[in-house]
C-alpha cells in the first residue's frame, strides 16, 4: 500500500541529494576557477616594454623575452645580457633549474623571474630559461 507521507519523504530525500550535488559541483567549479585565475601566467614582455614600465614591475615576477647580446654570456657569474630594440637587461640564471644546450649568442630567450635593480642595473633573477630551437629556423639542405 502507498501512503502519501512515504512519497513526500522520498521526494524530500531526492531534493536534498540534488541540492548536495549542486552544492558540491558549485564548490568544485569555484575552486578550479579560483586556481586558474590566481595562477594565471604573467603576459610575456619584451625587454623594451619591461624597462619602459619598470616602476610597475620592480620586485615582481615577470616573463620577458629578448635576444642574447654577443659575448655577454658569463658562465662564472651565470649571467647574460638580453637586448631589446632600445634597452638591455641583465639576466641572472644561477637559480634556473635546467637550461637547454641552446643558450648562445644572438639567440632568442624567454626568462621568468624576479625583476629588480642591482648596482644601478635592471636584473631578472630567472627561475626559468627557455631558448628557441635553432633547427626550426635553419633551411633544410
Amino acid at each position: 500500500m502507498f501512503k502519501y507521507g512515504s512519497l513526500v519523504g522520498w521526494g524530500d530525500t531526492m531534493l536534498s541529494y540534488r541540492n548536495r550535488l549542486l552544492l558540491i559541483g558549485t564548490v568544485v567549479t569555484v575552486a578550479v576557477l579560483g586556481t586558474v585565475f590566481l595562477q594565471a601566467p604573467a603576459p610575456t614582455l619584451t625587454v623594451d616594454q619591461l624597462i619602459e614600465n619598470k616602476t610597475d614591475h620592480i620586485d615582481e615576477e615577470v616573463a620577458v623575452r629578448g635576444e642574447i647580446r654577443d659575448g655577454s654570456i658569463n658562465e662564472s657569474t651565470m649571467t647574460f645580457v638580453l637586448e631589446g630594440a632600445e634597452f638591455t637587461l641583465v639576466v641572472d640564471y644561477s637559480n634556473a633549474g635546467s637550461i637547454s644546450n641552446g643558450l648562445g649568442d644572438n639567440r632568442t630567450v624567454y626568462a621568468e623571474g624576479l625583476f629588480k635593480t642591482s648596482d644601478g642595473l635592471y636584473v631578472v633573477e630567472a627561475d626559468v630559461i627557455k631558448t628557441s630551437c635553432p633547427s626550426k629556423y635553419e633551411e633544410e639542405v
